[in-house]
């Protein structure tokens, strides 16, 4: 009975140890996840400015139409939006910022 007592708690302990593995994943998924976005934020963000630059289209010959700048502006939103991720920006800037992570004593 003894014997059959020390097993059961140490099936009870390699459970928990289990379990408590199991959540320290499911968190370091959750939180990979939520840097991944982020980084792919960023990535837009830093899309976004070049898109700026390179979409300048002041020409005096043509009038501006109403509204133009804020159409203008949501177009390149959605288009940062769209190409964030595929850069390489965010990729590079999620790997460093996990190999700083593991290096946190």
């Amino acid at each position: 009975m003894i014997n059959n007592n020390k097993a059961m708690l140490e099936q009870y302990h390699v459970s928990k140890l289990a379990s408590e593995e199991k959540l320290k994943a499911l968190a370091q998924n959750k939180n990979d996840k939520l840097l991944k976005e982020q980084t792919d934020s960023f990535e837009a963000l830093l899309l976004k400015f070049m898109l700026d630059t390179a979409m300048k289209m002041d020409n005096p010959l043509y009038p501006k139409a109403p509204g133009d700048e804020i159409y203008t502006s949501m177009y390149k939103d959605t288009l940062s939006k769209e190409l964030s991720g595929n850069f390489g920006y965010s990729e590079m800037l999620f790997n460093f910022l996990k190999e700083q992570e593991k290096q946190k004593p």
